[in-house]
């Protein structure tokens, strides 16, 4: 299905991104992917354009190209941008996956499905749903791209927290805080009130695989899929994980006392509050995109064996 094919990623250089390649290009895809920081390859079916993927670089880019597959990695704060990408793309492609996000769904749906409401809908917190620029954009770019009825070659994805050696994440703490707080010997500070809520968490190579098993596919055109392995850990079992391979000190406190250590403290209320999904149960049933792609439970790698892979990546 895939051998021979070309597919572009924008802003594929990421956590997501080349763990997507990487799948795609084992399965005989040639890859070229834009980014904005300088790479160099050593396999002649990947290759690296360094640009800022903007709307008018990306027509004079794709004036000469067409792609059989392209994903779109890039963030549309203000959603009311995208339209005009969206367009292009889904003309320069067979099939255009977009990336949305996970933390697009409210708390409403246990396991969370892809029909679960979405925190734009269903939100009574008017000053996130008007200040927020991720999950909210995300919500109103998915929006935009139903309501194009020209273009219909599309799929929407939506990750769950997907970990690499380029970003470990614990709850709110993200990026190198985790690996700054194990040099430093302090210990995490996370709220017993999440401890038993389950975690959107896994190991990007699991996202990776599932974005690019998602290519191609007829029955995936006009969809939307969350992208997990649904290993459906709670935060405590991540922090055991966290534990348990990189000996980092992990306390759980009463709200008051965390906010007291969170990275950034003067406004970690708001940023509790911009990222405020953590403290929703985010328990995935992704029978839906196994059944799109005929992948199955055994075909993922467990997150501890993810988090040992990238661990080991750092320290060696």
């Amino acid at each position: 299905m895939l051998k021979n094919k070309r597919v572009l990623l924008i802003a594929g250089d990421g956590t997501l991104g080349m763990y997507t390649a990487e799948n795609l290009i084992s399965a005989g895809v040639s890859v070229d992917i834009i980014c904005l920081d300088m790479h160099t390859s050593q396999n002649e079916n990947l290759r690296f354009f360094q640009m800022d993927a903007t709307l008018p670089n990306l027509t004079a880019f794709l004036k000469d190209n067409h792609y059989n597959g392209i994903v779109n990695f890039l963030h549309y704060p203000d959603a009311a941008e995208y339209p005009a990408y969206h367009k292009l793309l889904c003309e320069h492609a067979e099939h255009l996956i977009v990336l949305s996000s996970y933390r697009v769904y409210a708390d409403e749906m246990h396991p969370v499905t892809e029909k679960a409401p979405q925190l734009l809908d269903v939100s009574e917190d008017t000053a996130f749903v008007e200040q927020e620029t991720y999950a909210i954009s995300k919500a109103r770019m998915e929006k935009l791209i139903r309501e194009d009825k020209i273009h219909t070659n599309w799929t929407i994805v939506r990750p769950v927290i997907s970990f690499s050696d380029k970003r470990f994440d614990l709850f709110m703490y993200s990026g190198q805080e985790i690996t700054d707080a194990l040099e430093k010997g302090t210990p995490l500070y996370l709220p017993n009130g999440a401890r038993k809520l389950t975690a959107g968490w896994d190991w990007a190579g699991n996202s990776g695989k599932l974005i690019a098993n998602l290519l191609f596919r007829e029955t995936a055109k006009g969809e939307a899929f969350t992208i997990s392995s649904a290993q459906n850990l709670t935060w405590e079992q991540v922090a055991e994980l966290y534990q348990k391979v990189i000996g980092i000190d992990i306390l759980w406190v009463e709200e008051d006392v965390y906010f007291s250590h969170a990275p950034n403290a003067e406004d970690a209320h708001w940023q509790w509050r911009y990222v405020y999904d953590r403290m929703f149960d985010r328990d995935i049933d992704n029978s839906k995109i196994l059944a799109v792609t005929g992948l199955r439970k055994e075909d993922f790698r467990s997150v501890e064996e993810g988090l040992r892979l990238e661990w080991g990546k750092r320290s060696s």
